[in-house]
């Protein structure tokens, strides 16, 4: 979670069953692309090694201070409507909605917004520079 956090402020719950080598990236564009018919079905864990992966994310989550905040998942490409994704067999609205949860750094998730700010900044600046040189060249 930690390596998630530092890269882009946030955990998503499916990250962080990828980085520990639960979910493959493939299984999960299955799933993503509503050929599965839930989640758990393609993790390679059993459901109570889930259930403790997603105790262990919203522990380190409150010892962190990270803010939870729920993203609705939605099968990728689909026309005629966005259809919801389940990732439990279940189906119990509680582990769905942990399963949904994001955990936010909001102070990284700022650096993060300010280093992309300043880049885009100083692309901006080389842009107008170059184009200044041109207008000199030619002008």
């Amino acid at each position: 979670m930690e390596k998630l956090c530092r890269e882009k402020g946030y955990a998503a719950p499916v990250e962080v069953l990828m980085e520990i080598g639960v979910l493959s990236e493939a299984k999960y564009g299955d799933w993503r692309n509503g050929r599965v018919p839930y989640l758990e079905a393609v993790c390679t864990a059993n459901r109570s090694k889930l259930s403790t992966a997603l105790h262990c994310i919203r522990v380190y989550a409150q010892k962190h201070g990270l803010k939870p905040s729920y993203t609705a998942y939605n099968a990728w490409g689909k026309k005629g409507g966005k259809r919801a994704l389940r990732f439990s067999k279940s189906g119990d609205q509680s582990v769905e909605k942990w399963y949904a949860t994001h955990m936010v750094d909001l102070a990284q998730t700022a650096r993060l917004k300010q280093e992309k700010a300043a880049k885009r900044a100083a692309a901006g600046t080389a842009v107008a520079e170059e184009r200044a040189a041109t207008e000199q060249e030619g002008g």
